[in-house]
């Protein structure tokens, strides 16, 4: 079978012929045939196609040769790249903002609320329970005030051109979110994102007037919950769970990361790095497009 590695740098210019050249020496050190680099694109992503080794090997042997370079590495089958179901978390993935933080500052319980989101994410604690003690803190924000943190909301480098691009080339998006629907529907929208999953703010009061109960309604959008949403859709649309993509951070994406064709833990937490072998720690969302062998002419947005 053959493989690609495909090295990514964070800016033009980051990745070098000496990088890739490091990374082809230590492949061909340990008995695998390798090709010329194919560049993506020029000073910024390049593949190696390789055989006669196992991935997790390349992975290992590629990051002792690059060092503490700031470059992404990926190593995967050739075959069946270009993914046909993208699954996507929302916070501190799609956006760079953890809402229920944002949300926090409206009551001054930011560094509180803030330490339970980073041990619920760590998988320190359990995420159904954090969940419900973080938003239980928020009870009474008015609907208004909520909505209004909306423009805290930033995307994630490449996060447009991610979307744009696998949807320019006939993939299914879907984004599966342990936050809220007042925010992931108005991220999706922006974005072009077929569907969305997440969890529902429950308000009581006169029109107007609503404020926060404190309560989620069910169902909870939990680690299980994304994992189904991931393999129900596929399901759903014929498509293999090889050929899906998911993308996430947190403990509570983990499961659905392990499911999918390419699961890539993204700026991810401590506990998921060791748990999902495919990783992107320096670069944007748009090193998923290259993971999948794009070409930069090709991405969209």
């Amino acid at each position: 079978m053959k493989f690609a590695a495909t090295l990514i740098g964070p800016t033009k210019g980051a990745l070098a012929e000496a990088h890739v050249e490091a990374a082809r020496g230590a492949l061909a050190a340990l008995g695998a045939e390798t090709q010329s680099a194919d560049w993506l694109a020029p000073g910024e992503a390049a593949d190696l196609q390789f055989d006669d080794l196992d991935p997790d090997q390349a992975d290992a042997a590629i990051g002792r040769a690059l060092g503490d370079v700031a470059i992404d590495c990926v190593t995967q089958p050739l075959v069946g790249r270009r993914k046909r179901l993208l699954v996507a978390d929302m916070e501190s993935t799609l956006i760079h903002q953890e809402m229920l933080d944002e949300l926090a500052d409206l009551k001054g319980l930011r560094p509180a609320i803030a330490a339970i989101t980073a041990r619920a994410m760590n998988g320190e604690i359990d995420f159904v329970g954090a969940l419900k003690e973080r938003v239980m803190l928020l009870k009474g924000l008015t609907e208004a005030e909520i909505d209004g943190v909306t423009r805290r909301i930033t995307l994630m480098p490449g996060a447009r051109a991610l979307i744009a691009t696998m949807r320019r080339h006939g993939a299914q998006t879907m984004l599966v979110s342990g936050g809220f629907t007042i925010f992931a529907e108005r991220v999706a929208a922006e974005l072009g994102i077929d569907r969305v999953f997440a969890n529902t703010l429950e308000f009581l009061g006169p029109d107007g007037e609503r404020r926060l109960s404190g309560s989620v309604l069910p169902p909870i959008r939990d680690r299980d919950d994304k994992l189904a949403r991931l393999v129900e859709q596929a399901g759903r649309d014929h498509i293999p769970l090889a050929e899906t993509l998911a993308v996430g951070d947190g403990a509570n994406d983990v499961p659905m990361l392990l499911a999918a064709g390419l699961g890539v833990a993204f700026h991810a937490k401590a506990t998921v790095r060791a748990q999902v072998r495919v990783r992107v720690d320096h670069c944007g969302l748009d090193a998923l497009l290259y993971a999948q062998g794009y070409r930069s002419e090709e991405f969209v947005g």
